[in-house]
């Protein structure tokens, strides 16, 4: 598989120049509103708590599913997937073990009583309602993709790096993969009769309006270039081979394959095709890089996601010594297949191939395994880093930004041997 496009940076580069000379329509929210989050979002705040709130009911109050602490750590209003409840499920992650990130709660929405509108000066003729069942008439394709909050990670940026950072300190359980069957963004816009005019195409979600710092951001919404659009997004209905569940977007939800997890916005009502770029509260101030080594406006929009790795193991697990220990976990790239993973069992002073048990795809993950005899009793440190198709390999430290996004370092999990 290819690299990112460049398509892709080009339209990143336009996009930031256009926003920073106020060439941009801020669709819904007043761009002084827009202005003053996005100085804000250049300042470091201190992460949100890692362990549960005292009142895990209440804080899963927005969530539908059961969120047993076997399987789930509880993060305000979402809900981390704990890796170790992954080791023997799978390529897919069951839909009761799929991460949850809400911005407000998880609505319910009767499929009979859906509509989605396509609409906008980018089309050809008027807008386009389709219900439920029209949507599940149109032809259907199925495909496997990870969504993965470009947050995950961000704790990591404090505990493993001494850095403040401000968001979710999501550990590395913020991914699902799923195995997800729609109809492709692309046919749904031809038939709403997209047309050379169209420049960007904003799917909005129907859960609550967000407010944040006394700005009402309205629901979330987040542009895509009519490049990415037309080509692998999809319109998904199921998940897993069954409908969508409520948390995941039922009755439609967008899936953006590779991108960071905002772009593919659940519980779909509409889709604005413009003939002017648009901007929203999710590509200005929110999911983008700010901070030393970024613009000082901040980075463009941000598009894919890194590369990452993880144990399928407790943090802080007690192994036997002199026995037999098969080390688990998987590896992902938004942007390429994942050729290699290497594991160390002695802080990184040394490196040996895991076996990949997965045949490599852009936007997935592959699952591995490492046998290993720990000889020593005491403390010892397990690295696991990812090599893609582009040849680029994890590294050691993290680039920072203020807001924790896209880390993608090397994690040190601590084990102890007794």
């Amino acid at each position: 598989m290819s690299r990112p496009s460049s398509s892709e940076s080009v339209y990143d580069h336009h996009r930031r120049g256009q926003w920073a000379r106020g060439e941009a329509r801020a669709h819904g929210v007043a761009r002084r509103d827009l202005m003053k989050l996005a100085a804000a979002a250049g300042t470091a705040l201190p992460l949100a708590a890692t362990a549960s709130p005292p009142s895990a009911a209440a804080a899963a109050a927005g969530i539908v599913k059961p969120l047993p602490p076997e399987l789930f750590t509880l993060r305000g209003t979402n809900a981390e997937t704990r890796f170790p409840a992954l080791r023997g499920t799978g390529h897919h992650t069951p839909a009761d073990r799929f991460f949850v990130r809400n911005h407000t709660t998880t609505p319910r929405i009767e499929a009979r009583d859906w509509r989605l509108t396509v609409w906008g000066g980018g089309l050809s003729a008027g807008p386009l309602t389709l219900t439920y069942d029209h949507l599940r008439a149109l032809p259907a394709r199925t495909l496997t993709a990870f969504i993965e909050c470009a947050g995950n990670g961000r704790g990591f940026y404090t505990t493993q790096q001494g850095q403040d950072v401000s968001g979710t300190a999501w550990t590395l359980g913020a991914i699902g993969v799923g195995r997800w069957r729609g109809v492709r963004l692309a046919d749904v816009l031809k038939l709403a009769g997209i047309t050379r005019r169209a420049v960007d195409v904003m799917p909005r979600g129907l859960d609550d309006e967000v407010v944040v710092a006394g700005v009402d951001l309205g629901r979330v919404r987040r542009p895509l270039p009519v490049a990415k659009a037309l080509d692998d997004a999809l319109l998904a209905y199921e998940m897993n081979g069954e409908e969508l569940p409520p948390d995941h977007g039922f009755p439609v939800r967008l899936v953006v394959p590779g991108w960071i997890g905002v772009s593919s916005v659940k519980w779909l009502g509409d889709i604005e095709v413009a003939d002017v770029p648009l901007y929203s509260p999710w590509n200005t101030d929110l999911y983008r890089l700010f901070g030393p080594g970024h613009p000082e406006g901040g980075s463009a929009p941000l598009t894919r996601q890194t590369l990452k790795s993880a144990f399928e193991l407790e943090w802080a697990a007690t192994l036997p010594a002199r026995r037999p220990t098969l080390l688990t976990g998987r590896s992902w790239s938004g942007a390429a297949p994942v050729r290699t993973v290497e594991v160390s069992t002695d802080g990184g002073a040394r490196w040996r191939r895991a076996a990949l048990h997965d045949s490599p795809r852009r936007g997935s993950w592959v699952r591995w395994s490492a046998p290993w005899i720990p000889t020593r009793p005491g403390p010892a440190e397990l690295l696991a880093r990812a090599a893609d198709a582009t040849g680029r390999t994890q590294p050691e430290t993290a680039a920072y930004n203020t807001q924790g996004y896209l880390f993608d370092a090397v994690v040190r999990h601590p084990v102890t041997v007794v």
